[in-house]
């Protein structure tokens, strides 16, 4: 009976024990109900603003169009056949150093300025002299080799409506405006295309420029109107892959160096960049400013690259593989615009090749900055003058090579036939009008005048008699 205090004082140290365990770990409600402090994310890390260095990349981009063509411009086939100068008899009064005797059995056969080709007037009263070759003695009519050979309607005629078509004019409006069938105002226009590509491949080589600007513009093609597709699947198709009309330009001379048209993918900048290299001197690398298209990058790698070895970073190990990198001299920037709700919001300037530097020190004579105005300007232009590409107009063409063909016209007349006003010069003294107006204070420049092409503003009918050489001609003595 002694042991039953004992046990209650036992239990109650175990109570106590107990509830002093309970209250040390017990979870307190209040301090439960207490609201945590949020733990704030880590800041997210800045990304260093100034741009990486190019790698280089493992393989050279491949340019379809300079492995398809070795060399567009044929060469001259040796050395050039002996002058022929007149001695006896009066002097000629017709010049003829720009016709070429079009007989390829002919030691002439090709060669302007020679003095083998003579004038002998009009046969029949008809308004196109008569050429003789005095070395073969074959005769020729002067618009041999051009459109107007073998045509039975009036030159001027012809040259108006050319004139029309470069102006703007749609095909169907041409022949409502000169009463000739479309058909025929079509007609023309194939041959002028043809005549015109090789007038320009034949002027436009060894051009020196310090910077191009290249740009793109979509061309919508009548495929709905014409119910070839529907209107949803048109929609569909214009969404993915709309035609583009590929231009570069060179802004200080204005010069249209080339026109193209075709879907915006990698092969068309390709393309586009190697008409630019075709045109530009040997060894000329100048400033290329575009918009943010990226494939630019790939095409100008591709034409002004090279290969590189990297240095070894470790003893030990495989030498680094070579890398393909940009020339040294290449300088490339882009004009990178953000557009919301077609409201222009942010405007910003990359430098991909070259330093800004070195792109600076090329603006700073003419007191520009990186931009892309000149061709975003000659863009309106075009489409004021290219029927086909015009915006909510009714004149659209069906196919590329309708396209094609008015921008080889539009190209020519904007190069060689149409004065820049920003590239008139004054005169030393002004030069009095024929009428009552004032006087002439200001001589016209074409682009090509400004590059060194030509010395005179072109006319279309000049353009349209011009026969192309087969092959580059030598300078004359």
């Amino acid at each position: 009976m002694e042991s039953t205090p004992i046990f209650y004082k036992l239990l109650l140290v175990s109570l106590l024990w107990l509830c002093f365990m309970l209250h040390v770990l017990w979870p307190d409600t209040r301090a439960a109900m207490r609201p945590t402090p949020p733990t704030l994310p880590p800041p997210p890390r800045k990304r260093p603003k100034a741009p990486k260095p190019f790698a280089g990349l493992l393989h050279q981009p491949l340019c379809t169009a300079c492995a398809q063509a070795t060399n567009s411009r044929p060469k001259t086939p040796g050395a050039p056949p002996p002058l022929i100068t007149y001695t006896r008899g009066r002097q000629r009064t017709v010049d003829t150093q720009e016709p070429f005797c079009p007989d390829p059995d002919c030691s002439y056969a090709g060669w302007t300025g020679r003095g083998n080709i003579r004038a002998n007037g009009h046969p029949g009263g008809k308004p196109w002299r008569q050429l003789q070759c005095v070395s073969c003695h074959g005769y020729f009519q002067e618009t041999y080799g051009t459109i107007f050979h073998g045509k039975h309607v009036s030159p001027d005629l012809l040259v108006w409506a050319v004139g029309a078509l470069a102006e703007g004019l749609g095909i169907r409006a041409v022949a409502r405006v000169f009463e000739v069938d479309p058909n025929t105002v079509l007609h023309w226009l194939v041959e002028v295309a043809d005549h015109l590509q090789a007038f320009s491949q034949y002027f436009l080589h060894n051009v020196r420029v310090t910077q191009v600007q290249l740009d793109e513009l979509f061309a919508l093609l009548s495929a709905v109107k014409a119910g070839e597709v529907s209107e949803a699947e048109a929609l569909n198709r214009l969404a993915r892959s709309p035609h583009w009309v590929w231009v570069a330009i060179d802004p200080v001379s204005k010069l249209l160096l080339t026109i193209d048209s075709g879907d915006r993918t990698l092969a068309m900048a390709q393309r586009v960049v190697h008409q630019v290299v075709q045109v530009l001197a040997p060894g000329c690398v100048p400033l290329f400013l575009t918009d943010g298209f990226k494939e630019y990058t790939t095409a100008l790698l591709a034409h002004f690259g090279y290969w590189i070895q990297p240095a070894r970073r470790q003893d030990k190990g495989p030498n680094p593989k070579p890398r393909w990198m940009p020339l040294p001299q290449l300088l490339y920037a882009q004009v990178v615009k953000t557009v919301r709700r077609r409201r222009l919001v942010d405007v910003k300037h990359r430098v991909v090749f070259g330093t800004l530097a070195a792109v600076e020190q090329v603006l700073a004579p003419l007191g520009w900055h990186i931009n892309t105005a000149f061709v975003e300007r000659l863009n309106l232009t075009i489409r004021q003058h290219v029927a086909a590409v015009g915006r909510r107009v009714t004149t659209l063409c069906k196919g590329e090579d309708g396209v094609r063909q008015q921008l080889s016209l539009y190209h020519v007349y904007y190069n060689f036939c149409l004065p820049h006003a920003s590239l008139r010069q004054p005169l030393p003294q002004p030069e009095p009008t024929h009428g009552s107006g004032s006087v002439k204070r200001w001589q016209p420049r074409t682009p090509a005048m400004a590059a060194g092409l030509t010395d005179h503003v072109w006319t279309l009918r000049e353009v349209l008699l011009f026969r192309v050489p087969p092959w580059p001609q030598p300078a004359q003595m």
